[in-house]
């Protein structure tokens, strides 16, 4: 069987088995999902086994440490993936969900029903964790799920596939409700975006080529992101201890993902106090600083920062500053270069704080506090298919409302129109 005719399969098995997952009661789904999570829990040591030889493989490579530090599974990011799933079964069930009912002049009821999308297809790289986060959200949410992920991860996706596959049977739902593609032929992907009449969406996660490509090439509607180019802005009405924490949060707690930030800008009033602490917290953590020459002027330990490094993820331990004249200059450089991900302000002035919340056009906006929480799971979603900074048809962390869409309802009772 080619390449063509393979996926054509996948995703005829995929239609059926999203018909029954639409009418599966919400008790069935939580079964499975907590059938799920025990089997990952269970097979903790046969997916780090997995999971050593994908990190090995990609070493011998050459992976960037971003890339290995993505395709990189321990004990605490699997408990991770278990908690996920079992927050999932905590939360209401969005599908069937009945809102606006409103009577009508006519005497007709309106009003609409959350349903599931469908099939969704899932292109991924290097974060095994999606595999389990993916397949429970699409399976709590109604839907079945194609997942692709990343060749660099095949052996752990593998090992989570048996365990999805496994918790499915014991719930009595179809093995093919999430079907994780074996093979690492490139053809997959350029057939799975090109099936209209079996997928119903894309969600690719992965880095900027990639997306590009799926959005360039897809003929099937897509939900993604390209880059995180995320911002803090330090106000003059900040608490300095307060911005200083959370400054340093942003961009060491982790390198190599979309909610790190970037770019940080200080008004330049509190520039000579604030600075010169964090650069030395940056420095002793190993992060190059790159700025504007008001900041070089201040530190010594910095490189000068190019018009490229303003419109740069770095996903490394790399920061660019800027030092501002105040609020209005940060909002303009934010919406110049921001790729509308998230962004933050530290503040105590609750009408600039206000301010920022409205003019920022991000899918994630904040105030003090770390961009590092733009995140499904942080935000109570059960984990998250991806952050989407698209303005239709789900914007921010995609949990399980976004994996729904809506059908108008009218119930009338042998109403006519006249």
């Amino acid at each position: 069987m080619n390449i063509e005719q393979h996926m054509r399969q996948i995703g005829k098995q995929a239609r059926q088995a999203a018909k029954n997952l639409a009418r599966t009661k919400t008790s069935i789904k939580n079964n499975a999902l907590k059938a799920i999570s025990q089997q990952i829990e269970q097979q903790n040591a046969s997916l780090l086994a997995a999971n050593a030889k994908d990190l090995k493989a990609g070493e011998a490579k050459g992976l960037e440490t971003a890339l290995l530090d993505r395709l990189t599974l321990n004990n605490s990011r699997i408990e991770n993936m278990v908690e996920g799933l079992q927050q999932m079964i905590a939360l209401p069930d969005p599908v069937g969900e009945i809102s606006d009912l409103n009577y009508r002049p006519s005497g007709i009821q309106v009003g609409k029903m959350r349903v599931p999308l469908g099939v969704v297809g899932i292109i991924y790289e290097s974060r095994p964790n999606v595999t389990a986060d993916a397949a429970g959200l699409c399976l709590k949410s109604g839907n079945a799920t194609i997942l692709r992920g990343g060749s660099e991860a095949i052996h752990s996706n593998q090992a989570i596939a048996k365990c999805i596959s496994a918790g499915l049977k014991l719930a009595g739902l179809p093995s093919t409700a999430v079907q994780v593609i074996e093979t690492t032929d490139r053809a997959v992907v350029g057939q799975l975006i090109s099936m209209p009449e079996y997928v119903d969406v894309i969600i690719p996660r992965g880095g900027k080529s990639l997306v590009e490509r799926i959005n360039q090439e897809a003929r099937v509607p897509v939900i993604k992101h390209l880059d995180g180019i995320c911002h803090t802005y330090i106000d003059d009405k900040a608490d300095l201890e307060k911005a200083i924490a959370v400054a340093y949060n942003a961009k060491t707690q982790r390198y190599g993902t979309c909610n790190t930030m970037e770019t940080l800008l200080v008004a330049e009033d509190i520039a000579a106090q604030v600075l010169p602490k964090l650069a030395e917290k940056y420095e002793a953590a190993g992060v190059e600083l790159r700025g504007c020459p008001t900041s070089q002027a201040l530190l010594s330990n910095i490189q000068t920062a190019s018009d490229e490094d303003w419109n740069t993820e770095y996903l490394a331990p790399i920061l660019s500053i800027r030092i501002v004249k105040d609020l209005d200059q940060a909002i303009e450089h934010i919406n110049l270069h921001s790729s509308q991900h998230t962004d933050a302000i530290i503040t105590e002035d609750w009408s600039r704080a206000r301010r920022f919340l409205t003019e920022i056009d991000s899918s994630s906006v904040m105030v003090n506090t770390s961009t590092r929480f733009a995140d499904g799971f942080e935000y109570g979603l059960g984990a998250e298919i991806g952050i989407s900074t698209d303005k239709f048809h789900a914007r921010g962390p995609v949990g399980l409302e976004g994996l729904t869409s809506q059908k108008f309802i009218v119930l009338g009772d042998g109403h006519i129109r006249h």
